[in-house]
């Protein structure tokens, strides 16, 4: 259960994310940030997402459903 916790938290962060680099792009301030920082963590979290759902398959915390047929 920790696990799926843990996912759906990094999931939410990549959301986050996502709408930070929005809100960036569409004030276009030059004095801020750059929107590509949060464009690139948004990369780097679904593939820290990603890899931790290959891992947690390959270590039997998580189980995919039965195939339908």
């Amino acid at each position: 259960m920790l696990i799926k916790i843990v996912l759906v938290a990094l999931l939410v962060f990549v959301v986050f994310q996502l709408f930070r680099a929005l809100y960036l792009m569409l004030k276009n301030d030059p004095n801020q940030a750059s929107m590509s920082k949060h464009l690139g963590r948004r990369v780097m979290f679904s593939v820290v997402v990603m890899a931790l759902i290959i891992l947690a398959l390959a270590m039997g915390w998580i189980e995919p459903h039965q195939r339908p047929y």
